[in-house]
């Protein structure tokens, strides 16, 4: 079972493992503004069984995780700004429904592996690079707070209820499938639907350093989370290139793309409030436990993400 399974992360995995054969549902709310989308499981419609099911708002979801033998979790809001003006929504997304799962997993799937996809957001701004698990935990937005909830509550579920529970904290996800028609989902979406429309994209800042995963390495990660059971009870950050600022991040998509171009801003006052600064990440753990490494670059990637838009643009905008 995937929850979010129309979505970004959860639509690639749910399709990915309907290639290696399995029964899959995925879960999938389809709330406004979020990241479901029916074309993201375009063609896999007689593989992948569809339940529109709000997690938020059904605590009875025994009919959907009984027998199932993992759940990958990519459910929730995503949106760090929106989070602050609608603290109330991003609650129940993030933590009410993340609860209703687990005690739904907890009467009726505690067999299954169960992945959780939380965020480096929860780290706030980084006192130390590269960050490591150790790192303290000071969230900066109220998504950040909801996502640190969430994931406590997983790994409390492990230690008192021993259900079978990894924390992934995934940094800057990129590729197919990802939400373009707004920056609710992350910046690089809004900037590779400029490229492929032709047209002019802000650049915020631009000093500040990230890393960035390809969808492809993030769902090989979680699949490897979900089948290595040394891997059960722990927290992994997951990361993928090596940092590059976000100006140098805009002129290299611009490059690959041939079309395009962008402007340099300063930050709007309200955003770089919660925004984290230089982020990018420390994964030897999950490294070690696994043997997983990216094997994607970064220009790879972006170079993949814009053949497939400008094939499915009409269904993403």
């Amino acid at each position: 079972m995937v929850t979010g399974g129309l979505g970004f992360i959860g639509s690639n995995v749910a399709c990915r493992l309907a290639d290696l054969g399995a029964d899959v549902l995925a879960v999938d709310a389809m709330m406004a503004n979020c990241g479901g989308n029916l074309a993201n499981i375009a063609g896999y419609e007689d593989r992948i069984k569809v339940d529109r099911t709000d997690l938020s708002q059904d605590a009875n979801l025994d009919r959907l995780v009984e027998g199932r033998q993992i759940i990958l979790n990519c459910a929730g809001r995503v949106a760090h700004y929106d989070s602050m003006v609608n603290p109330i929504a991003d609650l129940d997304s993030n933590v009410v429904a993340q609860v209703n799962l687990l005690e739904a997993c907890r009467r009726s799937a505690p067999q299954a592996a169960i992945v959780f996809t939380s965020t480096r957001q929860i780290y706030g701004k980084p006192q130390n690079l590269p960050v490591d698990e150790q790192h303290p935990l000071r969230p900066v937005d109220v998504n950040g707070i909801n996502k640190l909830a969430s994931e406590h509550y997983h790994q409390l579920y492990h230690d008192i209820h021993g259900l079978h529970v990894v924390s992934l904290r995934l940094t800057n996800t990129f590729g197919p499938r990802m939400r373009i028609k707004d920056a609710r989902q992350t910046f690089l979406g809004v900037w590779l639907r400029a490229v492929v429309e032709e047209r002019s994209f802000e650049v915020w800042g631009g000093d500040q350093l990230r890393d960035f995963s390809y969808i492809d390495d993030v769902v090989e990660a979680m699949l490897l989370a979900a089948t290595v059971s040394a891997c059960w009870g722990q927290i992994y950050n997951i990361g993928g290139t090596p940092p590059v600022s976000l100006l140098a991040l805009a002129e290299q998509l611009v490059q690959i793309a041939g079309t395009g171009r962008f402007e340099r801003k300063v930050f709007p006052a309200e955003r770089k409030a919660i925004d984290i600064g230089d982020y990018f990440a420390d994964d030897t753990k999950f490294r070690r436990a696994t043997d997983w490494s990216p094997k994607w670059s970064l220009e790879a990637g972006l170079a993949a993400a814009l053949d497939y838009y400008r094939r499915y643009l009409d269904c993403y905008v």
